[in-house]
């Protein structure tokens, strides 16, 4: 039980990591870099939201699966 609640949880958590990479939402991108040619001005970070975002997700994803898991049993 605990190997598939760990498959289950961090699948959502690099799901939602992916969505910001694969619609380009900068805000939901973990990593991201602005370039401004003009000024010779280079920024790169890396975001927490994605991350916070794909752990609330994971914990509540747990949850429902362990509930889930104690219905069957019994």
């Amino acid at each position: 039980m605990k190997l598939k609640s760990f498959i289950v949880t961090f699948g959502l958590f690099i799901l939602t990591n992916l969505i910001g990479y694969v619609f380009t939402i900068p805000t939901l991108m973990f990593h991201y870099e602005y370039t401004d040619n003009t000024n010779g001005f280079f920024i790169t970070t890396g975001s927490l939201v994605p991350i916070i975002i794909g752990l609330v997700i994971s914990f509540i994803s747990e949850r429902i699966y362990i509930y889930k898991h104690r219905q069957k049993l019994g």
